[in-house]
């Protein structure tokens, strides 16, 4: 059972940061793993994520979306192709914490774990820029996406350093995304 706990709450963390941000998570892992920091350990059918060259792909891939991400227009794109992407690097994620399972059963957690977490993240996420750009012409989308960049990363770091907390910070994520949605929602009826 001890063998499952950790990498769930390891996987959740990380596919939650998915949910935000398709590289940057993928990245972190990836450094962590080459670099044996966290005690980060993959499963060995995905240890190529801590590989040199997925170091670099992930490194520039992560770049382009941050850079991206702060550009209207671009940033709306990112997010529709985020609700494809983000899922399966989510359960990418997720399925490479599952050390020492034989890869079908580590992809199929991962599958479980990772999918629908980052889904739900990048659907909320989805919808607070919707609003934003309803409400602010985009011009508050920058400062969302700062925002979520940090939620993204400091999400990796709780995976990492505090997997056991890793519920309890998703379920405030949530709220404090949820009433972030719900005030650019109220902003037009007030001005109205």
């Amino acid at each position: 059972m001890q063998t499952w706990v950790l990498p769930v709450l390891l996987g959740l963390g990380l596919a939650s940061a998915t949910g935000l941000r398709t590289f940057l998570p993928l990245l972190m892992l990836a450094v962590a793993a080459r670099f044996g920091l966290f005690g980060v350990t993959l499963n060995e059918h995905l240890a190529w994520i801590g590989s040199l060259p997925a170091i670099a792909a992930l490194s520039v891939a992560a770049v382009v979306e941050f850079a991206g991400d702060k550009i209207p227009a671009v940033d709306y794109a990112l997010t529709v192709v985020g609700a494809f992407t983000r899922p399966i690097a989510g359960a990418i994620a997720a399925a490479s914490v599952f050390a020492g399972l034989d890869p079908t059963t580590a992809a199929i957690a991962g599958i479980i774990v990772g999918a629908p977490t980052a889904f739900a993240f990048n659907a909320v996420q989805g919808g607070t820029r919707l609003t934003s750009t309803a409400t602010t012409g985009g011009l508050g989308n920058p400062v969302l996406s700062v925002i979520e960049d940090v939620l993204s990363f400091g999400m990796v770091l709780i995976a990492f350093l505090a997997p056991l907390i890793v519920p309890v910070v998703l379920i405030v994520f949530a709220v404090l995304l949820f009433r972030l949605a719900n005030r650019l929602r109220e902003r037009p009826a007030r001005a109205g």
